[in-house]
């Protein structure tokens, strides 16, 4: 029987990932590019005329990298053709820092879209880019549903910057 991990923390921010304002558009995402804040405490690598890179706060590997549009779309149809373009240069851009910085065994690279499809910020498009390594998940991963990062966010941001 699989045991389950108490991780109190992630309903915080699972709650407050999809909470909007009146207009609908403060997702996590809109806040953060709409923050301020300089990009190394947000963990954006680099913004394009149409679409931008982040690591993920909660990743699965050291490295794991969002691409996605600066506009608050939720489907890949809702993209227009230059929206799209941009951002599969963008995964194809940050697949090469990763390939450069870490060299992973392999990657996922995909998308999960809508609530049913496994989105946990369902109405903001965003594509995973995941380094991977033979026999990265190991008995934490698989036991505990638990992950062991060997580097913080800001270390793994720092690598990739150079490279992104």
């Amino acid at each position: 029987m699989l045991e389950r991990l108490w991780a109190g923390w992630r309903g915080e921010y699972v709650a407050t990932a999809t909470d909007a304002t009146q207009d609908g558009d403060a997702c996590v995402f809109c806040r953060i590019l709409d923050s301020g804040e300089p990009d190394d405490a947000t963990h954006i690598l680099w913004r394009d005329e149409r679409t931008f890179a982040i690591l993920n706060a909660y990743p699965y590997t050291s490295g794991h990298v969002m691409v996605m549009p600066l506009r608050h779309v939720a489907g890949l149809g809702d993209l227009d053709e230059a929206e799209g373009d941009e951002l599969f240069r963008g995964v194809r851009r940050v697949a090469a820092a990763i390939e450069a910085t870490y060299q992973p065994g392999g990657m996922n690279i995909g998308l999960n879209l809508g609530r049913a499809g496994g989105a946990g910020v369902p109405g903001h498009l965003h594509v995973h880019v995941v380094p991977r390594w033979g026999g990265d998940t190991n008995f934490m991963t698989s036991v505990a549903e638990t992950r062991v990062l060997p580097e913080s966010l800001g270390t793994s941001w720092k690598r990739l910057k150079e490279r992104a």
